[in-house]
């Protein structure tokens, strides 16, 4: 019940931004687990969370979105050539979709799109708890970018409209830290 709330409150809040969402109330609630499904483990946010950070001065970019909404599907190929351009750089896709879902729907969806960044899948019911520890002024809008290094850290609400906007955005992000 609590996560189908949880996916209520997402839905409602993509129809304020004017997202594009499909009807989820024939999912079905799924157990949390620390297995994985071939190459898309499945974790809750206590497994998540040490993916946020890191020690290194590596770039890391981690991208939470999902199928059903239609500017994260829009920004997902933008992201897909930055990380082309820029292999030296982490990225991790954050998918909030349905752990049932992934042998039917989300790896299909990642084929036909040529997505191979790294995705997993975030399967926590307590959304406002964990969005709040991501960044307490995340509305809980997706799609949500985090650009981080060891020395900075930048919060991205919305979707990157072209290959630049995400360029500008890690730039101002890692400039900053290297000013700093």
């Amino acid at each position: 019940m609590i996560k189908q709330i949880s996916v209520l409150i997402i839905l409602f809040t993509c129809s304020i931004f004017n997202m594009s969402c499909v009807d989820n109330e024939n999912k079905v609630n799924t157990p949390i687990t620390k297995t994985t499904t071939d190459s898309i483990p499945v974790f809750n946010f206590e497994e998540l969370e040490p993916y946020l950070y890191t020690d290194s001065d590596k770039t890391h970019i981690v991208n939470f979105w999902a199928m059903w909404c239609a500017p994260c599907v829009e920004e997902l190929p933008i992201i897909q050539e930055y990380q082309k351009n820029n292999p030296n750089v982490d990225i991790l896709l954050v998918s909030l979709d349905f752990p049932q879902d992934i042998e039917t729907e989300l790896k299909p969806f990642l084929k036909e799109k040529g997505i191979t960044s790294k995705v997993v899948l975030l399967d926590d019911a307590d959304a406002n708890g964990w969005i709040d520890k991501i960044d307490p002024n995340w509305s809980g809008a997706l799609p949500f970018t985090i650009i981080h290094n060891n020395k900075t850290r930048s919060y991205y609400e919305g979707n990157f409209k072209s290959l630049l906007d995400l360029e500008n955005q890690i730039y101002k992000t890692i400039n900053y830290a290297d000013n700093h």
